[in-house]
């Protein structure tokens, strides 16, 4: 999918490729399900037994939560499991954002989260080459 692909004719992004597989990480799903759902990340970690720090560490791509945790969150949130992992199932449609911004906010916004996705996509690739090095590495010794 190209970014041509998740734009309208004004350069916003479309509502239904929002929370797509190609342009939002778990954080942003959850985020997005949990502002949908009008809690904040402390009402979210009390409801679930977790710090906020927590949340905001799922929230920001920093950890992910057990799989107990992610059958909560689902319940909570009102929102499938498959669509928290993967864009995919029941979820939300995203916002309307050419009702609530600029055209040219909303394409900075659309780059930023390309950008951002594609950001990840080269971080697990170095991870996976680091790991296949380190196995080299270590065949040789």
């Amino acid at each position: 999918m190209t970014d041509q692909d998740t734009m309208d004719m004004s350069g916003a992004e479309k509502p239904e490729e929002w929370f797509s597989s190609e342009t939002s990480t778990f954080g942003d799903r959850l985020a997005g399900a949990r502002e949908a759902a009008g809690m904040s990340r402390g009402q979210l970690a009390r409801r679930l037994g977790v710090k906020e720090t927590t949340v905001a560490k799922w929230e920001d791509d920093f950890s992910e939560p057990r799989a107990n945790k992610l059958q909560m969150l689902s319940g909570i949130l009102g929102v499938s499991l498959t669509w928290l992992l993967t864009a995919e199932g029941e979820g939300l449609d995203g916002p309307a954002v050419e009702d609530t911004i600029s055209d040219d906010l909303a394409a900075i916004l659309t780059e930023m989260r390309v950008l951002k996705s594609e950001m990840q996509r080269s971080a697990d690739r170095v991870g996976l080459l680091e790991k296949r090095l380190r196995q080299v590495l270590k065949e040789d010794k």
